[in-house]
């Protein structure tokens, strides 16, 4: 029989293929789901902190002896210490599959084969300057800051399937330490239930002790150490893991470089014995260690540290790795001062990490909001994501939602809360689809490549910092360029802007039907110049209106694309188009290239500056009144059945207190005389809906209705019948193409699919508002 986790991880896998599906759908002509995959797997390990500026490119060398090598996605840190080149092998069936060694060691072995041909060769001249990987071997093979910096190279595997053998854990290639990770279904799973993977480590293999002494003070939030650390173990651990030990809001929010400090560098080269009074050491945190008594001496040392994040102290510890390996520093005299955190208590784990971090580091003036989602302008904007919806556009059923997802897992938590009932769900993605999700790194992207902020003469936002990834640019977004308050004329034109962005990377394409190789590049590039040179600006309150750029927009963007590209490789110092383009120099280059273009054929898609449209801003109350309907909806479409496991739940594990159950106990009491909840009462019961969303889903669970049981042919014939029966009955005003989808179905001209079935269930919903009782 299968075990429960063997059943959670086959749901995660069948959701993971079913998403998948999804954005195949949501994507470009060109897109596998390969790619697909390949795309949502990085985007997991980047919420992670696992990789970081990761960029899909797809390349595969094929000759008389087969494939010579293949690459998926790459990345490259901000401060071009790390590099990761990512393989993909992926299945796609029904249930999970095993990857066998053999298939393993020929996946390593082709993204390898990449690697030595760029680092060892002048490979990128037999590659097309066109072709998406011509920047990157490039970049290996002549990029003086990949000479200087790089340090480690990991070669990841992702896969759909499970890998249980063993592989090498790294090796030397071209003076570089080559480090082979595995990414399968499995650790993919671990890391959305977890949000990381910790990283442990075990001092016995390293056959040193760390000396520590444990704080006397004892509570049941955290212990506390103080210990002793040796330069060369310090330096060895960050060979290994690099900026994977900082914690990772610390490291996107301080910009940390992983470069040398020189006062740390002088110290360790000119007075080593001096080292640990000069520098302040190092603040970590953990989940768990295990100390042992000392070999060599009195009192303990520390044995094994389990999810080790070092939260201060990361510039230390990359000066003293490098130090090392450039300037060959011998390292037995250094030591370092560690101040290790064990955090005992779980359910506010993250809580506690950030505000470790946020203390220790106060000389950055980093605030509590920057080093988590909770931004208030963030968790504005997520609630009108939730209470909009978007105009209603022709040729489609009922309206949508743009879902901005705060934090990592929201959409998927949502979904939950609705409760496992087909048809809910089914709803639920009708009005959320999939491909209106948005991310705050998605919004950094649209907002920054709209808005140039100049400050001192310095342009501190523009495509350059866009194009530099998702740290660097969400950084800016958020110290310069998100306004401290959201309201929905903000809102519906930071969706204008997410249509815009959207719409120039479908009319850029993808290989083989693209314009070039550097759509990362090209189209903020000109989405921003565009927005600069105009006159009149463009009209994003009719993009929210229609939901879509005008087809004369993206043809115009299209042709405009072609030109700055072309002016970017030809303008580069140099064939690196991707450094350059980081640079603000390239932008200001090409704001003083006049490049020429005709503005005629989108005179329609701009602000008529002497009629310019009527915007109408929703108060505050308004917005208090939606928010509060959209609850009492949520909270009223959940049976009373459920909510009174909810109360048992809650009552038998503890996960609510006697406060949560009273209030689930008043509201049944008012719901069965049919009385009104207050709007307190209504955000009370939303918040026991988070906690059982979140420890306990399956109660959410509903049976799907008795017609379920029936043939899938026979409930959509009679759904239709009787919605149709109803329209002519009640002589609702339906329009013609929906009355005649509902005719088709009852004449057995249309029949059962997933997209008939999900369209029969909006129109249900739409009906529903008029009166309709199912």
């Amino acid at each position: 029989m299968p075990t429960l986790t063997h059943i959670e991880l086959q749901n995660f896998y069948t959701s993971l293929q079913e998403e998948i599906k999804v954005r195949l759908v949501a994507a470009e002509e060109g897109t596998t789901t390969e790619d697909e995959f390949t795309s949502l797997a990085l985007s997991i390990l980047s919420d992670a902190g696992e990789t970081e500026n990761s960029r899909l490119c797809y390349d595969e060398k094929i000759s008389k002896r087969g494939v010579e090598h293949k690459i998926n996605a790459y990345a490259i840190s901000e401060n071009y210490e790390t590099l990761d080149l990512f393989i993909t092998i992926f299945n796609g069936t029904d249930n999970i599959q095993s990857v066998a060694k053999p298939d393993v060691d020929r996946a390593f072995e082709r993204l390898i084969k990449f690697f030595k041909n760029s680092a060892y060769k002048d490979y990128s001249s037999t590659l097309e300057p066109s072709s998406e990987i011509f920047d990157l071997a490039h970049t290996i093979s002549d990029a003086l800051t990949i000479k200087e910096f790089l340090t480690r190279v990991n070669v990841f595997l992702l896969t759909d399937g499970e890998v249980k053998v063993e592989i090498k854990t790294s090796e030397k290639i071209a003076d570089y330490t080559v480090y082979f990770r595995i990414i399968d279904i499995n650790y993919l799973f671990n890391l959305s239930e977890k949000s990381h993977i910790p990283i442990e480590i075990n001092l016995e293999d390293n056959d040193v002790e760390v000396p520590c002494l444990m704080s006397p003070c004892e509570n049941e939030q955290y212990e506390s150490y103080l210990a002793i650390i040796p330069g060369n173990l310090l330096a060895s651990i960050y060979e290994e893991f690099g900026s994977r030990l900082l914690e990772q809001n610390v490291r996107s929010f301080l910009q940390f470089t992983g470069k040398i400090n020189k006062g740390i560098r002088n110290t360790i080269l000119k007075e080593p014995n001096m080292f640990l009074a000069f520098n302040n050491g190092i603040a970590a945190t953990a989940d768990e260690i295990i100390i042992e008594h000392s070999k060599t001496g009195n009192g303990y040392c520390i044995k094994k540290i389990k999810d080790l994040q070092i939260v201060n102290g990361g510039q230390t510890t990359a000066s003293i790795f490098h130090t090392s390996k450039k300037d060959k520093a011998d390292l037995s005299n250094i030591f370092v001062q560690l101040k290790l955190t064990v955090v005992k208590d779980k359910t506010h784990f993250n809580e506690i990490v950030s505000k470790i971090s946020e203390y220790a580091n106060t000389q950055n003036k980093v605030s509590v909001s920057d080093l988590s989602a909770n931004n208030p302008a963030f968790i504005e904007l997520e609630k009108l994501s939730r209470l909009i919806f978007a105009p209603h556009v022709a040729d489609t059923i009922g309206q949508t939602r743009w879902f901005f997802e705060r934090a990592r897992g929201q959409y998927k938590n949502e979904r939950l809360r609705e409760g496992r009932n087909k048809t809910k769900l089914r709803v639920f993605d009708v009005q959320n689809p999939r491909k209106q999700l948005f991310t705050k790194e998605d919004l950094a992207k649209y907002a920054n490549s709209y808005n140039e902020v100049i400050k001192s003469n310095k342009i501190i936002i523009g495509p350059h910092i866009v194009v530099k990834g998702n740290q660097k640019n969400h950084k800016a977004f958020v110290d310069y360029n998100l306004p401290p308050e959201i309201d929905n004329i903000y809102f519906e034109d930071i969706i204008a802007k997410a249509i815009f962005f959207r719409g120039a990377e479908k009319a850029y394409g993808v290989k083989p039907n693209a314009i070039g190789d550097l759509r990362f590049v090209t189209v903020p590039y000109t989405i921003s110049y565009l927005v600069y040179s105009l006159k009149n600006p463009i009209n994003l309150y009719k993009i929210w209106t229609e939901q879509k750029i005008s087809e004369a927009m993206q043809s115009f963007l299209k042709e405009l694309m072609v030109k700055i590209e072309s002016f970017i490789k030809e303008y580069a110092p140099g064939s690196l188009y991707g450094e350059w383009a980081k640079k603000e120099e390239c932008w200001n280059a090409l704001k003083n290239s006049h490049i020429v273009f005709d503005i005629s054929p989108i005179e329609n898609d701009l602000i008529d500056l002497k009629n310019p449209p009527i915007r109408k801003k929703k108060n505050q109350e308004q917005i208090d009144f939606m928010e509060q309907e959209y609850q009492f909806e949520r909270i009223n479409s959940i049976p009373m059945e459920t909510w009174s496991k909810i109360k048992e739940w809650g009552r038998e594990t503890n996960n609510l207190n006697l406060a949560l159950l009273d209030r689930i106990h008043n509201y049944l009491l008012k719901r069965s005389t049919n009385s009104s909840l207050s709007s307190e009462e209504g955000f009370n019961l939303s918040d026991i809906l988070e906690i059982v969303a979140q420890k306990a889903p399956e109660i959410l669970d509903e049976p799907d209705s008795e017609t379920e049981e029936k043939t899938d042919e026979e409930l959509l014939m009679e759904q239709a019948s009787k919605m149709k029966e109803w329209i002519k009955e009640n002589k609702h005003p339906m329009q013609s193409e929906h009355y005649t989808f509902l005719k088709k179905i009852t004449k057995g001209e249309i029949k059962y699919s997933i997209e008939s079935k999900t369209t029969l269930t909006a129109l249900l919903k739409y009906l529903k508002q008029y009166g309709y009782v199912q």
